[in-house]
């Protein structure tokens, strides 16, 4: 844990999951807590409403919230982009109360740069045309990432390595990583047709930092990763796109950071 806070123009954060058991909420505290932002933007799926429980949720999801509102009174602005999984919260999109925006998407633009973030369920067939196959995969999901849980307090105890056995299906299935695939070069391509030079989202638990150029254009793609699987956000400071993944400490995550002129994101970017 960093004795002084590090400044960052901005932060992104997605796929939390508050509400269930594979969030790391107390890893996430000990980031939160570790910088200064001029600006948070959390990318959906923050809150878990598809598996949320009055019987689970424990202190420190409350402690995730306190620090987001500890921010807010500070004077950081904190746009909260509504997701699949806390899709509840879109039928009050549009809600402002002082430096709290709730939105489905958010566009921010200068020097003709446009950098376009929202969550990317759209582009999820599962979710938008067999919502009740998508539900039943979340519980596997989430399960399966508890029994994950259980076994790395194991395999420490035995002074071996931690492993994640989502990720290692995930990997295995060529169908998941066609579809990891797939989505990126959508939103990329999307993003282009709609003019936009930066898409930033969540939703498939996958981090990354990649460029994309067609017949159309470029734009670049980033993605926030979760703080379930990754423990990963997105920083942007100094001109600079980072990848951060907590480990035993925030440190970066070397997948291509992406150099950007200082001038492209700062505190001072407008609401297009």
């Amino acid at each position: 844990m960093q004795s002084t806070k590090r400044k960052v123009d901005l932060v992104v954060i997605s796929d939390v999951h508050l509400g269930t058991y594979g969030c790391h909420a107390r890893e996430l505290c000990q980031y939160l807590k570790s910088v200064q932002p001029g600006k948070i933007i959390l990318n959906g799926d923050i809150i878990d409403g598809w598996q949320f429980s009055k019987s689970y949720w424990p202190q420190t999801h409350s402690e995730v919230l306190k620090i987001i509102v500890d921010f807010m009174a500070s004077g950081t602005p904190v746009y909260y982009l509504t997701g699949n999984h806390d899709e509840v919260l879109r039928k009050f999109s549009g809600f402002h109360l002082s430096n709290f925006y709730l939105v489905d998407k958010l566009v921010l633009e200068e020097n003709g740069e446009k950098f376009w973030f929202f969550h990317g369920d759209i582009f999820d067939l599962s979710v938008n045309y067999a919502k009740w196959i998508a539900k039943i995969g979340g519980y596997s999901y989430d399960w399966l990432i508890l029994l994950n849980r259980w076994i790395n307090i194991g395999l420490e105890r035995m002074g071996k390595e931690k492993v994640s056995i989502s990720k290692k299906i995930k990997n295995s299935i060529k169908t998941a990583v066609k579809f990891a695939n797939d989505y990126e070069k959508i939103a990329a391509e999307h993003a282009i047709d709609q003019g936009y030079t930066h898409v930033i989202c969540g939703h498939i638990h996958q981090p990354g930092i990649r460029e994309y150029e067609n017949e159309k254009g470029k734009v670049s793609y980033l993605n926030s990763g979760d703080s379930v699987e990754n423990l990963t956000s997105l920083e942007y400071t100094n001109g600079k796109w980072s990848l951060y993944q907590y480990q035993s400490e925030m440190e970066v995550l070397k997948v291509r950071p992406l150099s950007l002129p200082a001038s492209d994101m700062n505190p001072s970017l407008r609401v297009a």
